[in-house]
């Protein structure tokens, strides 16, 4: 089972990545959550709509995606870890690159719940200028 859950956890990072929501879909449950662990502007819950909906919204940070560079993925039942750095260019054309580990649970073959962590610092010094100015230009102000 660990290797199933293994492959289902890198289709939806490699989805992620590519702001995908339509192929990270099926890799989550319905009932799906996230928690980005932390102190920052991105820290706390997000669940399944919208999980989908940052990943959709992701290509328009990073036009041309985030390459993950896959460190290590530990398996074992319902669980998997994956380290991995994500690498790529900004709308702004600056680079960004951050460190990440999930931990990710699974049932029945989907991704039920994950735990974020990332330096939440970097993410609130390049990327939150971004993400305020998307949402004052989608609501008009």
């Amino acid at each position: 089972m660990s290797e199933q859950n293994k492959a289902v956890v890198l289709k939806f990072i490699e989805a992620m990545g590519k702001g995908d929501a339509k192929a990270a879909a099926p890799c989550i449950a319905e009932d799906t959550y996230t928690l980005a662990k932390g102190f920052g502007k991105f820290a706390g819950v997000r669940t399944h709509d919208l999980i989908l909906a940052t990943i959709d919204a992701f290509h328009n940070l990073m036009p041309g995606g985030m390459e993950p560079d896959i460190i290590s993925v530990t398996g074992e039942g319902d669980r998997v870890v994956v380290e991995f750095e994500g690498n790529g260019t900004l709308v702004n054309g600056e680079s960004y690159g951050n460190q990440y580990c999930m931990v990710f649970t699974l049932r029945d073959g989907k991704i039920r719940q994950v735990n974020e962590y990332f330096c939440t610092i970097l993410a609130d010094e390049k990327l939150w200028p971004l993400v305020s100015q998307m949402s004052e230009l989608t609501n008009g102000a």
